[in-house]
């Protein structure tokens, strides 16, 4: 049995891990999520907070509770037969996620709990045998927390220092002083694909070439490009890509880092234990080969079956009619927000995905998410883990709506409605 394409009939009929048929429909996609038909504060709820976790289609709910009542068992080490069809179902899911992304192959995926623990794998494994004192690796403004701490963790250690990419107050990078950042001792370029707290999509092709041609690996954070955007890591021609579960309709606690073979191969293992080493005596250790080596103890197996059934389900549909209806979406979202008064939209970028940060004059974000969360609206507050990014507009948070393939119109309207509450209590 295989976990992550058996199937099931739901209560519309339609078997759990097939997409909807036919033509984008936006109503027949949202049924598929329990989480949208429930309520707030009374109200329908609006989910609008899909940059910081999506929301699971049965399909993905129904897997996990196959898995765990059908077939869960430990992977690799047994040979019974239970253990062997979860290690197939567990190493289907990493085939996906190759496919996912275009990665040319399957043994280039390691599983990691999400982004976070794939670029702090990458800083400390690839950057311990290639990071030294007085090197460099370029960051931008705008990055996530996750790919900022970490380097710093790692520059502390080594002595390294870290040059940071401005951007502008229009929310894009200043590509124009991308060049001048590159010297002799840059050892890596590590850089956003989708700016979670502005929606920027920066030009990464573009990026990746200006650094290869000066010889520098490039690391691409995918934690919001792959829900929203086509995937294709050979053609971005970077050396490290990553991407979380949780986002892209899996489960949380699983997600990937992909690597070039050549790369991975010559990268000592980020944390030791047991299914990552091929032999072990007190005085050494040996370690299995490349992704294993990298996945130390029992991995998130449910987690990874959960994943594969998420990608199936995003591949069905099609990303690239997923990439179609959010920008129309998110075109309509930035004309109803931008009607209302005293309503700022942070970041103009003219190439932008999914995201709209806002503040409003006189009200802090943190009251405008409660007034709204009332209303049954569920947006963000905060710096979203990118303070320099508020400290680059020089204010000290937003508030943030994040759109899905799921959400709609309706949703949008809710959101303008709940805020123009907003209005009525400060304004």
């Amino acid at each position: 049995m295989n976990a992550s394409t058996s199937r099931q009939p739901r209560r519309g009929g339609r078997s759990e891990s097939e997409p909807p048929p036919g033509a984008f429909n936006p109503a027949a996609i949202r049924a598929d999520f329990p989480l949208l038909e429930t309520t707030a504060h009374g109200k329908p709820l609006v989910y609008l907070d899909n940059a910081a976790t999506s929301q699971k289609p049965q399909a993905v709910l129904a897997a996990l509770v196959r898995y765990y009542s059908n077939l869960n068992a430990n992977i690799h080490r047994g040979i019974y037969q239970l253990s062997a069809a979860a290690t197939a179902a567990y190493e289907n899911a990493r085939e996906k996620a190759a496919q996912f992304i275009h990665a040319p192959s399957a043994r280039e995926i390691v599983f990691v709990r999400g982004s976070t623990e794939a670029i702090n794998l990458a800083a400390a494994s690839w950057g311990q045998g290639h990071v030294h004192a007085g090197d460099e690796i370029i960051l931008s403004e705008m990055e996530h927390h996750s790919n900022i701490v970490p380097w710093q963790l790692l520059a502390r250690r080594t002595g390294a220092r870290l040059r940071v990419l401005p951007i502008t107050d229009a929310g894009e990078l200043r590509l124009d002083e991308l060049e001048n950042l590159f010297t002799p001792r840059t050892r890596l370029l590590a850089i956003t694909h989708i700016s979670n707290a502005l929606g920027t999509v920066n030009p990464i092709r573009e990026i990746v070439s200006q650094a290869h041609a000066r010889g520098v690996p490039v690391l691409v954070d995918g934690a919001q490009s792959a829900p929203h955007i086509p995937v294709n890591v050979r053609d971005i021609d970077c050396d490290f890509f990553v991407f979380s579960g949780h986002k892209i309709c899996g489960p949380t606690g699983i997600g990937a880092l992909w690597a070039r073979r050549e790369i991975l191969d010559a990268m000592e293992p980020y944390q030791g234990g047991g299914d990552m080493i091929s032999s072990v005596t007190f005085e050494k250790s040996t370690w299995n080969e490349t992704p294993y080596k990298f996945e130390a103890g029992t991995p998130n197996i449910a987690g990874a079956i959960g994943l594969g059934v998420a990608i199936d389900y995003l591949t069905g549909i099609g990303m690239d009619q997923i990439e179609r209806y959010e920008r129309e979406l998110l075109a309509y979202a930035r004309e109803k927000l931008s009607a209302i008064d005293s309503l700022r939209i942070i970041g103009t970028a003219k190439d932008r995905a999914a995201v709209i940060s806002f503040v409003m004059d006189g009200v802090h974000p943190h009251d405008i998410g409660a007034i709204v969360d009332g209303e049954g609206v569920a947006i963000r507050t905060g710096h979203h883990c990118c303070q320099p990014v508020m400290d680059h507009f020089h204010i000290p948070a937003t508030a943030r709506m994040s759109l899905a393939f799921y959400n709609n119109r309706q949703d949008i309207d809710r959101l303008a409605a709940a805020i123009e509450k907003v209005k009525e209590v400060f304004v």
